[in-house]
Formats: structure tokens, sequence, C-alpha cells
């Protein structure tokens, strides 16, 4: 099974647009964590401002992929 260009492109620009959301949640996660104390159970606590950043990174990419298949059914034509 052959992959044709156009296809490779999107996928290579899906990608890219998925993995740079996982950065950012990455990112987002280690700025934004703080070590428990010793009477809080769990591991790491994301502190409210990171869960504020959370949520618009969501919101950043549903808006970014629904921009990248516009972009991709533009240019597919």
């Amino acid at each position: 099974m052959e992959i044709d260009a156009d296809m490779r492109r999107k996928i290579a620009v899906s990608l890219a647009a998925a993995g740079s959301f996982v950065v950012l949640l990455v990112v987002v996660g280690s700025r934004y964590t703080t070590d428990p104390t010793p009477d809080e159970a769990g591991g790491v606590i994301l502190q409210p401002p990171g869960g504020i950043v959370v949520v618009g990174l969501f919101a950043l990419f549903v808006f970014t992929m629904a921009g990248v298949g516009f972009y991709l059914d533009r240019t597919g034509e």
C-alpha cells in the first residue's frame, strides 16, 4: 500500500499539531506543579492557574485542529 504525497502532507501536518499540543501539556505540567507535603496523598499537584492554562490549551488545540483541517481541505483541491 503506497501513500501518496497529499496524504503524507496531511499526516505530517496533523502529527505536528498534535505533537505540539503534547509538548505544551508537558511544559504546563512542569511549570505549574508542586510536590505534595507529607499530609497530602498522591503525586504532584497541579496548581489552580495551571488548571486554567490546561483548559486554555484544550480550547487552543480544538481551534488549531479546526484550522489545520480547513487548511488541508483548501490546499487539497
